[in-house]
C-alpha cells in the first residue's frame, strides 16, 4: 500500500507549528528512502504555500562517524526556507522549537555563473562565497528518535540558520572549528565535513539531480556539521572558524524553564 505523503508531512507540519513533538513516523507507518523524500517536499510545499521562499539546501550525515552510527553510506539533502534565516548577531525566539540543539557548519553560496540548466555544469566552479555558520536543528521526533526515512521526511530536522559575512571563496580542508554555547564548548575541524567540505558542495549538485530539487543562482549550501551539536538554549552561541572568521546568534525565551 502506497504511503499517503501528505497524510505524514500534515503531521510534521503541525509539529513544527506547535513546537510539539510526535512519535516516530517509522513506529506506525511504513515507507522506505523514496517515500521520504516525497514526505519532505509536501512538508516543505506546506510552507512555501504560506509564503515561504525556498533559499537553499542543507547537507547531513556528511560525517563518516554519523554515516556509521546510522548504518548509512550516503548524505541526506534538505530544504531551507527564507523564514529559517537568523541575521548574524540576532535574538532567537527558542519558544519555536521543541529541543533545539546547534552546529557549527561552512556555508557556500551559488554565484550567478551556475547553469542549473547545464548538466555538465561543475557547482565547485561557481561558488562565489564562504562564510561561517551555524545551524539549528529541532527534530520534530519525541525524544530526538528516529530512523533514517525519519529524519529525511523530517527535512532533516532544518529548523534555523544563521550566516555570518562573506568571503571570497578558499580551500578549507583543515580549517580548525570552535563553537561555544554559554559555557559549553566543542572544538573541531572542518575535514570532518566530507573530509573537506567543498565535497559537501558536489554531493549538494548530486543530490539536488538525484532528489529533483532546483539549485538557483544566490541559493546558500551549508555543508554540514563540524563537531557535535550543542543544545540551544537562552545563552549566546558563537561559531569561529579558521581563516573565516565568527558568527554568533543569541538565543532567549520567556518560558521559566526554557530550552535545552
Amino acid at each position: 500500500m502506497a504511503v499517503d505523503s501528505e497524510q505524514l508531512a500534515e503531521i510534521l507540519d503541525r509539529a513544527q507549528q506547535t513546537a510539539r513533538d510526535v512519535p516516530s513516523l517509522a513506529d506506525s507507518f511504513t515507507f522506505d528512502l523514496d517515500d521520504a523524500y516525497a514526505i519532505q517536499r509536501a512538508l516543505v510545499e506546506r510552507r512555501l504555500a504560506r509564503g515561504q521562499r525556498q533559499v537553499g539546501v542543507k547537507m547531513g550525515f556528511t560525517s563518516h562517524a554519523k554515516m556509521a552510527q546510522m548504518g548509512v553510506s550516503e548524505v541526506i539533502i534538505g530544504r531551507l526556507t527564507d523564514a529559517m534565516r537568523v541575521a548574524a548577531g540576532g535574538r532567537v525566539d527558542l519558544t519555536r522549537f521543541i529541543h533545539p540543539r546547534i552546529e557549527p557548519e561552512v556555508a557556500y553560496r551559488i554565484g550567478s555563473t551556475f547553469d542549473p540548466g547545464d548538466p555538465d555544469c561543475d557547482l565547485t566552479r561557481c561558488i562565489d562565497g564562504v562564510a561561517p555558520a551555524m545551524e539549528i536543528i529541532d527534530s520534530r521526533y519525541r525524544d530526538f528518535r528516529f530512523t533514517h526515512e525519519d529524519v529525511v521526511a523530517d527535512n532533516t530536522s532544518a529548523a534555523g540558520y544563521v550566516i555570518g559575512e562573506w568571503v571570497v571563496p578558499q580551500e578549507l580542508p583543515q580549517a580548525a572549528v570552535r563553537m561555544s554555547v554559554g559555557d559549553r564548548q566543542t572544538t573541531g575541524s572542518t575535514s570532518a565535513i566530507l573530509d573537506d567540505p567543498i565535497n559537501a558542495v558536489r554531493e549538494a549538485q548530486r543530490m539536488s539531480v538525484k532528489r529533483g530539487l532546483a539549485l538557483r543562482p544566490g541559493d546558500v549550501i551549508l555543508a554540514g556539521a563540524a563537531t557535535a551539536a550543542l543544545p540551544f538554549g537562552a545563552a549566546r552561541a558563537e561559531c569561529e572558524i579558521d581563516g573565516l572568521g565568527a558568527v554568533h546568534i543569541i538565543g532567549w525565551t520567556s518560558e521559566k524553564d526554557g530550552h535545552g
